[in-house]
């Protein structure tokens, strides 16, 4: 394994005030997620116009949801980046996939705070996007460490998450529909 892309993986982010406001302090990842630090993520849907949604199996080396089927491409923004260029950087270190800012439609911020069993306190201000997938996903390139492989499915899936196993998980499910929504109307007004 890459030494440098092993470090990448804790990387230094800033943290936030519960209401999301700089605090002037930059810690690891992994200590902020030790002491429930808030920090920012960018998690970005990536939709086709005939209805589908570019999913991501997290890799099992992953250690919140490994093996799960989740959002597009997420990840955590870097001490002093800015947000656009996060996600940016996050859609091709994670797929191979190379995106102008103006593909990327901002829909909201939400806040996550979530206890895993493995200790991990997640309180994230999630900026949450999404572009228009114009490639095949043959043509995309995932990153091993991260991703274990990528997969269309039906846009749908975004609100029927019930009966699924290993994809999506239900309790978001009001966080999904929202999704879902907003890639509804992207699509509606490319058509009109």
């Amino acid at each position: 394994m890459n030494l440098l892309k092993h470090f990448s993986l804790d990387e230094l982010i800033d943290i936030l005030t519960p209401d999301g406001k700089p605090t002037g302090k930059t810690a690891l990842k992994s200590e902020a997620h030790k002491n429930g630090w808030f920090h920012a993520t960018v998690h970005i849907w990536l939709f086709t116009s005939d209805e589908k949604i570019l999913l991501q199996k997290r890799a099992l080396t992953k250690k919140v949801f490994p093996g799960l089927w989740d959002i597009s491409v997420a990840g955590h923004i870097g001490a002093g980046e800015s947000i656009l260029s996060s996600a940016k950087r996050e859609v091709f270190e994670e797929i191979g996939l190379e995106l102008d800012s103006k593909e990327l439609i901002k829909i909201g911020t939400r806040i996550h705070e979530i206890s895993h069993p493995n200790g991990i306190q997640d309180n994230e201000h999630h900026h949450v996007f999404v572009a228009e997938l114009k490639v095949p996903v043959s043509d995309l390139t995932i990153q091993e460490e991260e991703v274990d492989a990528i997969k269309l499915f039906d846009l749908s899936i975004l609100k029927d998450t019930k009966n699924l196993e290993n994809v999506l998980l239900s309790r978001f499910h009001d966080y999904y529909c929202s999704v879902y929504d907003k890639i509804n109307k992207q699509i509606q007004n490319t058509l009109s």
